[in-house]
C-alpha cells in the first residue's frame, strides 16, 4: 500500500479587526508599568526633582521679579543655584523615562518565551506592538500631567494667586510638546527592543543615542557648518549662512526642537527660535509678548516635526516586528 503522507496544517484564520485585542494589551501594559518596582523609583526622582526646582524658583521669583502677566510660567523656566529650571531637568528626565519604560517592551517576551503564546490569542502583531507603545505612552502622560498638576498646586500654594488664562493655555502646549518629546525615544527604545534580543543592550543602544544628540551633536553640527558654509573672507553674508547652516543641523536633535518649543511658549517675549538680525525687528515693540497664537506659528516646524520623527520611528520598529520569525 502506498505510505500516506502528512498533509500540511493550513493556517489559522482569525476574525475581526487586526487591531483586535489592542485595549486589553494597552491596559495591561499600563497596569504592568504603575506597579513595577522601577516606575515607583521613578516617580520618587521625579517628585523629588519637580518640588526642589520649583521651590528654587519661587525663592528666586520673590527676591527678583514684581508684577509680572506671566509668572507661572517663569516657574518652568527660573532657576536658582545649584539648581537648574525645571525645563533643563526634563531635557533630561524625560528621554530615560521613556527609556526606561520601552528598552524591554519586546525582547522581555522573547526572554521570557511568551511572544508566541500571546499571539496564539486572537490577537495580531499589529495590535501587540501598538498596544506596547501606547500603554508606555499613556503611561509616560501621566507621569507629566502628574507633574504639571504639582508645579500648578506648589505655584498657586507658594506665590498665592491663581494663574491666567493665557498661563493655562501656555502650560498645557507646555505639556502637550513634553509628551510628543517623550513619545520619539519611546519609539526609540521600542525599535531598539525589536532589534536587539537582550533588553540590556536595547537599553544601552537607547541611551548611547540619547547622549549622542544631547552631548556629541552640537559639535559635530558646529563642524559640519564650518565645513558646509565656510567664512573665507570674514563678510557678514558668509558669518550669517554659516550661522544659518549651523542652526538647521542641530534641529536635527530632537533635544534642540523641543528646547525651541519650550523658549518660545514659556517666554512670550521670544520673536524668534533661529538666527534674527536687528533690521527684522524694526516696527516691534521690544519686550512686549506675543500672543499665544503667534507663539504657536512659531514653533509650529518644531511641534510637526516632534510628531513626525515619533511616527517614523514607530513605522520603522513596525516594519521590523512584522518580518521577525517568531517560533513557538
Amino acid at each position: 500500500m502506498p505510505r500516506k503522507t502528512k498533509q500540511p496544517t493550513p493556517p489559522i484564520e482569525r476574525e475581526g479587526s487586526p487591531w483586535t485585542g489592542l485595549w486589553a494589551v494597552v491596559t495591561k501594559e499600563m497596569a504592568d508599568h504603575m506597579t513595577s518596582a522601577r516606575m515607583r523609583i521613578l516617580e520618587i526622582l521625579i517628585v523629588l526633582t519637580a518640588a526642589g526646582s520649583v521651590y528654587s524658583a519661587m525663592q528666586q521669583l520673590r527676591e527678583t521679579v514684581g508684577q509680572d502677566p506671566y509668572l507661572f510660567l517663569k516657574l518652568f523656566t527660573t532657576s536658582k543655584d545649584p539648581l537648574p529650571s525645571f525645563i533643563n531637568f526634563l531635557i533630561f528626565l524625560v528621554p530615560l523615562i521613556a527609556i526606561a519604560l520601552a528598552f524591554d517592551s519586546i525582547n522581555a517576551e522573547f526572554s521570557r518565551r511568551t511572544l508566541s503564546r500571546v499571539l496564539a490569542q486572537p490577537i495580531y502583531r499589529d495590535a501587540l506592538l501598538m498596544g506596547k507603545f501606547l500603554g508606555a505612552f499613556f503611561t509616560l502622560s501621566l507621569v507629566l500631567t502628574v507633574i504639571w498638576l504639582l508645579i500648578f498646586g506648589l505655584g498657586i500654594v507658594g506665590l498665592g494667586l491663581p494663574p491666567s488664562t493665557e498661563e493655562v493655555a501656555r502650560s498645557l502646549w507646555f505639556l502637550l510638546t513634553t509628551i510628543f518629546y517623550g513619545g520619539i525615544w519611546l519609539a526609540v527604545a521600542v525599535v531598539f527592543s525589536i532589534v536587539f534580543r537582550q533588553p540590556a543592550t536595547a537599553a544601552l543602544a537607547s541611551i548611547a543615542v540619547w547622549l549622542f544628540f544631547t552631548v556629541f551633536w552640537g559639535i559635530l553640527a558646529s563642524l559640519f557648518a564650518q565645513t558646509i558654509s565656510p567664512v573665507q573672507y570674514g563678510t557678514m553674508d558668509e558669518i550669517i549662512r554659516q550661522t544659518e547652516t549651523q542652526i538647521a543641523l542641530s534641529r536635527i536633535s530632537p533635544n534642540t526642537l523641543y528646547a525651541e518649543s519650550m523658549i518660545a511658549i514659556l517666554q512670550p517675549t521670544v520673536r524668534s527660535t533661529g538666527f534674527l538680525l536687528p533690521v527684522q525687528l524694526e516696527g516691534a515693540v521690544m519686550g512686549s509678548p506675543l500672543p499665544l497664537r503667534q507663539s504657536l506659528l512659531l514653533i509650529w516646524p518644531q511641534f510637526t516635526g516632534l510628531i513626525a520623527v515619533t511616527i517614523l520611528l514607530f513605522a520603522l520598529g513596525y516594519v521590523l516586528f512584522q518580518r521577525q520569525e517568531i517560533r513557538a
